[in-house]
């Protein structure tokens, strides 16, 4: 299969402008909920590319909740900016990565209880080398890894040492943040780590409840190169469409980054 981009740098798009990858996956979740063929992740992705979006974004759960092999088998096939692949660094899903040929593999943690991903993976630990390995295998067929981390030193570290292509930073502590103190001690956090990821030569993603109203301060930081969102968007679409919706929040990121 021929790929649709070529491997990202860690200067980000062309203009220096953040990109912006939207997760389809609420999609899915409503056509789960009545076992219905509607409504199509697949006809959401191309409405989200024609809006605008840089990246769509699925996550094939263990468990299939939402995404399914068939919409990740169609969009590897039509989504024609970039495909962006969340999964758990297992060997089924290793294996399915390396048939569909995303564009990139964000490995994430996953529990089968949690209703979304809580908290970041923990590659410092990495028991039996299981990210390392995935890591390998997937960029010998050229997919772009990701690692899913929590803004942690450490955590970038291991990264780094496990050969990873970026890492994507979880936002997910400042955008629960209780308090002005609280969000903007979340917030140099997630600042310093991405002066550290970059300086290891990762490039530096973000992602995890980001909306439209905290999504500003977190895209001033100059050194994420592109935003993953999909709860909030979707849920915004419900109101306004999908296309305002996506042309709305990246609207919002390219504003904060020219201030």
């Amino acid at each position: 299969m021929v790929k649709r981009s070529s491997r990202l740098s860690v200067s980000g798009s062309d203009e220096g402008l953040p990109l912006l990858g939207v997760n389809i996956d609420h999609i899915a979740t409503l056509r789960q909920a009545r076992g219905t063929a509607y409504p199509d992740p697949v006809h959401a992705a191309a409405l989200c590319e024609l809006a605008g979006a840089d990246q769509i974004t699925i996550h094939l759960r263990e468990d299939r909740r939402h995404i399914q092999d068939r919409d990740l088998k169609i969009l590897s096939e039509t989504v024609k900016t970039r495909l962006n692949l969340e999964m758990a660094a297992t060997e089924e899903l290793v294996r399915i990565a390396l048939e569909a040929r995303p564009d990139t593999v964000c490995m994430v943690p996953e529990r089968r209880e949690e209703l979304t991903t809580e908290g970041g993976l923990d590659v410092a630990s990495d028991r039996g080398g299981a990210i390392s390995r995935a890591v390998r295998m997937l960029q010998e067929a050229e997919i772009n890894v990701s690692l899913f981390v929590d803004p942690d030193v450490d955590q970038l570290r291991a990264a780094k040492k496990v050969g990873s292509d970026a890492v994507e930073l979880h936002t997910g502590a400042y955008s629960d943040a209780k308090g002005q103190a609280a969000r903007h001690a979340e917030l140099a956090k997630l600042v310093d780590a991405a002066k550290a990821a970059r300086k290891f030569g990762l490039q530096v993603n973000a992602g995890h409840g980001l909306n439209y109203t905290n999504v500003i301060p977190v895209a001033k930081i100059g050194e994420i190169v592109e935003f993953n969102i999909g709860h909030s968007i979707i849920s915004r679409a419900v109101l306004v469409g999908m296309m305002e919706a996506v042309a709305e929040m990246k609207r919002l990121i390219f504003q904060a980054r020219s201030l």
